[in-house]
């Protein structure tokens, strides 16, 4: 979305307010259209999409997936979906059937935010998420803040548990960088590494734009 001046206005500056509402499926559904046309035209590429699990039983959102799905066999296996701990938890049995059906067809699914919502434990040993996402909140500053430590690493042995793939958010330093490899978190995303853009790496690839 673009403002007045034609500067891009972040998603976390308006999505909250428009999750409930019809816009936000269709934001959902855009999302969806444009990252399976990257992964149609990327072969080599896997991608994590967001949406919110109000799109579950959005039918145009539902038609785009199976239609992408059908179109590239390969394009299951290269697609993660993301849903917010707050969302998922709107809907919970919901969103373990949903799952279930699309892990199936070799779907990944991550659970973003973790941490900074309400997810019940009673929950996330039937989710099956493949991917638990740490909150920034617990991440920035990490490296010297002792109670950023302690609950990351309480975050870190459940995904361990569960057998999830661990990403720490919000990673914006080096000395926080070096501190989540350490604790043993398997990838890193955040300003550290780069910074949201409209321009993805994989298109300045193809425009032979990127540094070697």
């Amino acid at each position: 979305m673009l403002d007045s001046t034609g500067r891009v206005i972040p998603a976390k500056q308006f999505i909250t307010a428009i999750e409930t509402t019809e816009t936000g499926r269709v934001i959902d559904c855009l999302a969806l259209e444009k990252g399976l046309k990257a992964l149609r035209d990327y072969p080599d590429l896997r991608l994590a999409i967001n949406m919110s699990a109000r799109s579950i039983g959005y039918r145009r959102w539902n038609r785009i997936l199976a239609q992408g799905v059908a179109r590239d066999p390969t394009t299951a296996e290269r697609l993660i979906l993301e849903i917010t701990e707050s969302s998922a938890m709107l809907v919970p049995e919901l969103v373990i059937d949903f799952m279930n059906n699309l892990q199936r067809k070799g779907i990944s699914f991550a659970l973003d935010d973790f941490g900074g919502g309400y997810t019940s434990f009673r929950y996330l040993k039937d989710f099956y998420f493949d991917i638990l996402k740490i909150d920034g909140q617990f991440i920035r500053g990490i490296a010297s803040d002792s109670d950023n430590q302690v609950l990351t690493s309480a975050l870190l042995a459940v995904a361990r548990q569960f057998d999830m793939l661990t990403v720490a958010e919000s990673v914006e330093q080096p000395q926080d960088a070096a501190f989540v490899t350490k604790m043993g978190i398997d990838c890193l995303q955040g300003y550290y590494f780069g910074a949201p853009t409209v321009h993805p790496p994989w298109l300045e690839t193809d425009l032979g734009l990127a540094s070697a």
